[in-house]
Parts: structure tokens; sequence; C-alpha cells
């Protein structure tokens, strides 16, 4: 059996009872828009933003969920599905997951205004019924993967990313999401607030180590839909790179952050940085931080109770980072 599958045994009814919900969360009068979620619905990824709400929700309430719980799951997917939908039109990409993207087949000017209807969709869900507390934790989200988004275009223009700012953006951009998750599951239970905070961290550990991950497909070889040295075309500077730069004498630093910005479309100038970057310890620096990570969020469930859902937690953190792609 698959992980993610082994991963969603424990609330596989739940997932199956999601889908229908989220379907129907995203219904409207407007054919066009009616066509467009259909199209969404049917290239669904993994769905780990709502296993995390299940599972946190399962392992801290009773064995039967409340409606708050799916509709806060569905708030979640409602917000991530508009967050890819406009990434895919900031940053012209017409493949997402395998398929086009909706600004390959809609344009832009449509994949905004659905961007803008879903996001819409998921605050009135909560607004609707009154769950003003899933309402907060999801706005916070939304206020920081922005916040992360726009930190991360102004510091691409000078290269001047520390680690220390490096790893703000990816609690903004990546983990801020995940940590909503696994808030939402244990305030949709009405866990208390020692809880929910515990759980709210619990994620952003998870997502942080996920995102080091991401990083380090960059200097890959296995084949997971992203060339290797994208990052570097795109001028990211990621964890390994970062590693490179605090740790080269002034000659090499300077022909690293050249290579990036000015070099950064030349193949075999991008490979002699990536072999640099390997060879300066930067793929292992990272992993050892991923690592530490993991083992943090790890120890976190310790206090919790044995169960099937914990068992399911534990499995995701450790999915997270031995990931193929």
């Amino acid at each position: 059996m698959k992980v993610v599958e082994q991963i969603k045994q424990p609330i596989a009814h739940e997932m199956e009872l999601f889908e229908q919900k989220f379907s129907l969360s995203m219904k409207s009068k407007v054919p066009l828009l009616n066509r467009i979620t259909h199209y969404i619905v049917n290239r669904k990824g993994k769905q780990m933003r709502p296993m995390f709400v299940f599972l946190v929700a399962k392992m801290l309430g009773d064995e039967r969920l409340n409606d708050r719980t799916y509709r806060g799951a569905s708030v979640i997917e409602l917000i991530h599905t508009a967050t890819l939908v406009h990434d895919d039109v900031v940053d012209d990409s017409y493949r997402r997951r395998g398929f086009f993207s909706l600004n390959a087949l809609w344009k832009n000017k449509i994949a905004v205004l659905v961007g803008d209807f879903l996001l819409s969709k998921g605050l009135l869900l909560s607004i609707d019924n009154e769950d003003f507390d899933l309402l907060q934790i999801i706005s916070v989200a939304v206020r920081e993967m922005s916040e992360g988004e726009l930190l991360q275009i102004e510091k691409a223009r000078n290269l001047d990313i520390t680690e220390e700012i490096y790893f703000e953006i990816i609690r903004q951009k990546t983990a801020t999401l995940i940590a909503a998750c696994c808030a939402m599951g244990a305030c949709a239970v009405h866990a208390g607030k020692k809880d929910v905070e515990a759980m709210r961290k619990f994620g952003e550990l998870i997502g942080l180590a996920f995102q080091i991950k991401d990083d380090l497909f960059d200097y890959g070889t296995q084949q997971i839909g992203k060339p290797t040295g994208i990052d570097i075309k795109e001028q990211k500077m990621t964890l390994p790179l970062i590693y490179a730069v605090n740790n080269s004498d002034k000659k090499q630093r300077k022909w690293l952050i050249n290579s990036v910005k000015n070099h950064n479309k030349d193949k075999n100038r991008v490979n002699e940085v990536i072999d640099y970057v390997k060879k300066s310890g930067g793929l292992d620096y990272a992993v050892d931080k991923m690592v530490s990570l993991q083992q943090q969020a790890l120890r976190m469930l310790d206090k919790y109770p044995e169960s099937q859902y914990k068992d399911s937690l534990i499995l995701m953190v450790n999915y997270v980072i031995e990931r193929k792609k």
C-alpha cells in the first residue's frame, strides 16, 4: 500500500464525505464557473491539507467529526486552491500537476477572477456559519502567505537573503498554511487554547521541513516534474545555496551571486553552481536542518495518547521528508 493511502486509511470515510462537501462549497449560478471548478475538482492533488485537519481533529476530539471540521477542511482547500490559481498567473505557468493550468485554458483574467471567487467562497463559508475562530486562523494564513511572497520578491532583487530571512520567507509562504490546517483541526473540535497552539506549531515545523525538502529536489536527479536548477534560474535563494554563499571566500561568493543574478539562464553555469553547492556541504547542511525540524514535530506528538490518528500523523511527518516528489 502506498504511504499516502496508509496515512489516509483511518479517515478514508471522512475524506470521501469531504470531497462531496468540497464540490458543493464551490457551486455557483454561473455555468462558466461551474465548468472551471469541475475541472479543478477532477484534478486534485494528494489533499494533504484536509488530511491534516481531519487527523488532528480525530486525535484531539472524539471519533465522530462535527460539521465544523468539514467546513474547516473545505475553507483550507478553497484558500489553497485560490493561491495555486493565482500563483500560476503570477509565475506565467501553464502546467499544474501534469495538467494544463487555468490560465493556460481560460487566460489570466478568468483565472484571477476564479481565484478571487474561491477565496471569497472560503471566507463566506466561515462567516455564514459563524465560525469566527476558524475564520481568524485562515485569515492570518492568507495575510502571511502574501507577505512571504512579497518578501521573497523584494529580497530576490539584491539576493541579500540571510538564513534567518530565508526561514521567515518559507514560514510565511509554505508553513503557515500547514500550521493553519493543524490549528483548524484542533479548533474545530473545540480543543483548548494550549492544544490549538501546540498543533499550530506542529504544523509549522512540518511546513518548514516540507519546503526544505522541495529546495533539495532542485539539486537532485529524480524526475519530479520540476527540472533541476529551476530555483537558481528563478533567482531563488534556497537553504543549500545560502549555506554555500555564507561559507565561501570573497571570490567564490562573488562568483556565486553573479552566477545566480546574471547567468541564471546559462545551463552550464547553473550546473557549475549546483556542483559547487554540493561540494560545499550545502545539501548536507539543509538535510540536517530538515531532520531537526522533523524530530521537533514528532516530539510534539509525544504527549498525546496512542491512536491510529496519531500513527497517521507520525507517518505524515516522516513522509514529508522521505517523499520522492
